[in-house]
C-alpha cells in the first residue's frame, strides 16, 4: 500500500444512493485473488451493454470523468456484501477517494485496509460535489478534511489506526510487522519459566 497524505483529483459524480457492492463489482468478476486488471469489472453491468460495448451515457464513459480519481456516490455507498474486491476495483481504475454522506461499514473498513480513502461529508459540500462534477478536490488524510475548489474544507471521521496506516503506507499486518520486535521482547519477558 502506498503511503497517501493528500492528494488532489477532479470528480466523477454517481448521484445514486444504496449503490451496493455487486454493483461496482459484479459476483462473476470474484473468481480472482488478484486485484489488477478488477478496474475493467468496476460497475461492468451500467459501464458496458450485453455486447460489451461501453455505455457512452454512464459517468465513466464521459469523457470529462478520464483520470478522475475522486468517486462522489449517493448515500449509502458500498452496501451489501461484503467483497473485498469492491475496492480493490476502484483502486485498480485509479479512484483514490470515495465521498458521500454515507459508506457502509464493511465496505469502509474493506477501502481502509487497502488504500482507498472513503470520506463522509455532510449534506451541504456532499450536495455541491453532486452539482459539480469534474471539480478538483483536494483529500487531505493527515488533516482529516477535503478542500474544495473555493477553498472551503469539509472534516471527514477517519479512526487515529486507520490514519496511521494510510500515511505510513500499511496495512493492518504491516503494522504488526513493523512491532515484531516490540512482540519478541514481550514474549520473551513473560515465557513461562519452569
Amino acid at each position: 500500500m502506498d503511503k497517501i497524505t493528500r492528494f488532489t483529483s477532479r470528480t466523477v459524480v454517481l448521484p445514486q444512493s444504496d449503490i451496493d457492492t455487486d454493483q461496482i463489482v459484479p459476483a462473476r468478476f470474484l473468481t480472482t485473488t488478484t486485484r489488477k486488471g478488477l478496474g475493467q469489472a468496476l460497475f461492468a453491468d451500467w459501464r458496458y451493454d450485453s455486447a460489451g460495448q461501453p455505455r457512452p451515457d454512464f459517468a465513466l464513459n464521459q469523457p470529462a470523468a478520464a483520470g478522475c480519481g475522486i468517486l462522489v456516490a449517493g448515500h449509502n455507498f458500498g452496501c451489501g456484501s461484503s467483497r473485498e474486491h469492491a475496492p480493490w476495483a476502484l483502486l485498480d481504475y485509479g479512484i483514490g477517494a470515495v465521498i458521500s454522506t454515507g459508506i457502509a461499514d464493511i465496505f469502509r473498513n474493506n477501502s481502509l485496509k487497502n488504500g482507498l480513502v472513503p470520506v463522509i461529508v455532510d449534506a451541504d459540500t456532499h450536495g455541491w460535489l453532486l452539482a459539480h462534477p469534474g471539480v478538483e478536490v483536494t483529500v487531505d488524510v493527515d488533516a482529516r478534511s477535503i478542500r474544495l475548489p473555493d477553498g472551503r474544507t469539509a472534516e471527514f471521521p477517519l479512526d487515529g489506526f486507520s490514519r496511521y496506516c494510510l500515511l505510513n503506507g500499511v496495512d493492518q499486518l504491516g503494522y504488526l510487522l513493523q512491532q515484531s520486535e516490540a512482540i519478541t521482547r514481550f514474549e520473551k519477558a513473560r515465557a513461562w519459566q519452569p
